[in-house]
């Protein structure tokens, strides 16, 4: 299990950041988080010197990190008390005694308790990528001439979306805080696996000519994924 070692916070060339000891690691791992926190894992058996010999090696890296952080931040801030839906932002009225979001135009009705907001937010995200979904697969779905066995809304932190051989689809519902064109590719780049399994250039060839401007939206994921949360 992971024990944490002092709270005190280290530096190397001005990078400031935590030391955490862990019985699991296997070797010195250096992670960045939202905030802007680094963290050095040490395996328990590593030489406290590890860490920031680690730091040095890894600072592009980290401060690329650290400057996409502080670019998230700023997305997120920027929002202020809205949330984006398919490229549209939605006004967030908070209510005392509700349970459940509801949208009325570009209003969203959310629980006034803090503590409930989040999660009630999230369950009506997933809901409403059920039914912004199905319809684009299944029209994609038949423009390809082929059929899929189930579709799933889920919450994966590195992935977009998946389709297994046997045809099983699923999305994450955060695409829903993507712009609509950024959603249809996906949908599309899922579809098209359902006639060509790999990522190769028949692949791609069949994804371009259905979604001409695919290149786009996926370099947006790359850019802004991280920008896709509550």
């Amino acid at each position: 299990m992971y024990k944490d070692t002092a709270n005190a916070m280290s530096a190397a060339d001005d990078v400031p950041y935590r030391i955490r000891r862990s019985d699991r690691a296997a070797r010195v791992r250096v992670s960045v988080d939202p905030q802007g926190g680094v963290e050095v894992v040490l395996p328990r058996r590593s030489p406290l010197s590890a860490a920031p010999a680690a730091v040095a090696e890894l600072r592009p890296w980290i401060e690329r990190r650290l400057r996409e952080a502080s670019a998230l931040r700023a997305a997120l801030a920027a929002r202020g008390s809205t949330l984006p839906y398919l490229g549209t932002p939605l006004e967030l009225r908070p209510e005392r005694g509700r349970a459940r979001v509801h949208r009325c135009g570009d209003t969203l009705l959310v629980p006034a308790a803090a503590e409930r907001a989040p999660a009630a937010i999230e369950r009506w995200y997933r809901r409403a990528a059920g039914r912004e979904i199905a319809p684009r697969l299944d029209a994609a779905a038949q423009a390809l001439g082929t059929t899929y066995t189930s579709l799933s809304i889920r919450g994966q932190r590195t992935r977009w979306g998946s389709c297994s051989a046997r045809g099983a689809l699923s999305f994450n519902w955060r695409l829903l805080l993507a712009p609509e064109p950024v959603l249809d590719y996906v949908v599309w780049h899922e579809a098209c696996h359902l006639r060509v399994m790999d990522h190769s250039p028949s692949f791609w060839a069949l994804v371009g000519r259905h979604c001409p401007d695919y290149e786009e939206h996926r370099r947006w994921l790359r850019l802004q994924g991280s920008t896709l949360v509550l």
